[in-house]
């Protein structure tokens, strides 16, 4: 799909893949993600953020949205030239929201990496749970 932005033209990437709500899993996403933005020709800094914020949400997605006989599913949108969208959606109706954990916790962080890395984040509703979005500059 192409679309005008600024009288250049942008071809729209598009990558979407649903998994077991299992630890493993959130390990596969990020792999996934790493190998199609490679394929996108994502710049490498920026690819490790994206990559971050994918291992991030898809952990939020298995420890606190996991519903039984439910996936979660990754999905990633690159414009080519100044954006990748990030998208995790789980069943549960559950909203995260950023903690302030305590300083020896061993996590509690994950959305505050995602907050301090991408351009903007947010939660968007579903008929079955949420969905969690980043936008990631490139």
């Amino acid at each position: 799909m192409k679309t005008e932005s600024d009288g250049a033209n942008l071809r729209l990437r598009t990558w979407r893949l649903r998994f077991a709500p299992t630890p493993r899993n959130a390990v596969e996403a990020r792999r996934g993600a790493r190998c199609v933005l490679r394929s996108w020709a994502v710049p490498a800094d920026a690819r490790g953020i994206v990559e971050l914020v994918v291992s991030e949400l898809a952990t939020n997605a298995v420890r606190h949205g996991r519903v039984p006989g439910r996936y979660f599913e990754v999905a990633m949108t690159y414009d080519g030239e100044k954006a990748v969208d990030v998208e995790v959606a789980d069943a549960s109706p559950n909203r995260p929201h950023l903690e302030d954990p305590d300083p020896e916790a061993t996590s509690g962080r994950g959305l505050l990496l995602v907050a301090a890395l991408a351009e903007s984040w947010g939660v968007k509703d579903r008929c079955v749970g949420k969905t969690v979005w980043a936008r990631i500059l490139v």
